[in-house]
């Protein structure tokens, strides 16, 4: 614990005094590494926290492309943030978090206010449009954390309305990829059950209990696994492309969590 208050005082924290108005200038004239400095928070963020990632595969890159993952804990976002250019889609409440919302905004985070059907059509035309520049957005497809040990089903509303968008955003050669995120190891030793409470956002602890035990457990082992990409075209049955995505998250996540091996996506 002492380490990492030395590390948020002396690392952390002037880091975020460098990157976050460089971050503001580079959005602002909308440069095409806007990414770069994100990544580079999240590597540092994950030094913090504890994380060691493991990254399995590849993002698709050079192209318009919709990730869909398995979510666990906001640590995801600094596992996935630190290996990949990536926008997240995130529930509406996490722009409004102090701190926390002015920094999702600074990596062009798409907010979606899940208490509104209506409100799906406005979040895709922004993943769309943001994929038509040959950028990766990441949808957590389950549409809520869960502790880790299985996939619970993908919710194939904002990958349908994602493919119209795209279309009409101007992307073409759009990809669906899956994405497994799997916390394996804490302190060196497998993860079992009643460890997840360490990893895991858990809904009936407070939001002090478990940022308390996160940033105060043992070093975690994350691995990042990258599926095999597929063609998305606006003709695809969008329950069937995301049941496929689905399958493959759960195959992975799985295969890690019993620690077997994953062949690396072509």
């Amino acid at each position: 614990m002492i380490f990492r208050v030395l590390f948020f005082l002396l690392v952390l924290v002037p880091a975020m005094i460098l990157i976050i108005p460089a971050q503001a200038l580079i959005n602002a004239l909308k440069l095409p590494f806007w990414g770069t400095l994100p990544r580079l928070f999240h590597r540092i963020g994950r030094i913090f926290l504890g994380m060691r990632v493991t990254v399995i595969g590849q993002p698709a890159t050079g192209r318009p492309t919709l990730l869909v993952s398995n979510h666990i804990s906001w640590t995801d976002i600094i596992a996935v943030g630190s290996v990949a250019d990536v926008t997240f889609v995130a529930k509406r409440e996490v722009g409004e978090w102090f701190f926390v919302g002015m920094m999702a905004r600074l990596q062009k985070t798409i907010f979606v206010d899940r208490t509104r059907r209506s409100d799906a059509g406005r979040t895709a035309q922004e993943m769309g449009a943001h994929m038509a520049g040959g950028n990766a957005v990441l949808l957590f497809a389950e549409g809520q954390s869960d502790i880790g040990t299985h996939v619970l089903p993908f919710r194939s509303a904002l990958v349908g309305a994602a493919q119209h968008a795209m279309v009409e955003a101007g992307a073409s050669d759009v990809m669906i990829q899956p994405l497994t995120i799997a916390y394996t190891r804490l302190q060196g030793l497998p993860v079992g059950r009643t460890e997840r409470s360490l990893i895991a956002w858990i809904k009936s602890k407070s939001v002090g209990q478990n940022i308390r035990e996160i940033l105060g457990g043992p070093v975690k082992d994350v691995t990042v696994a990258f599926g095999t990409p597929r063609p998305l075209r606006d003709t695809d049955n969008r329950k069937l492309v995301t049941k496929a995505a689905e399958n493959d998250v759960r195959a992975m996540l799985v295969a890690l969590n019993r620690g077997r091996k994953l062949p690396v996506a072509g």
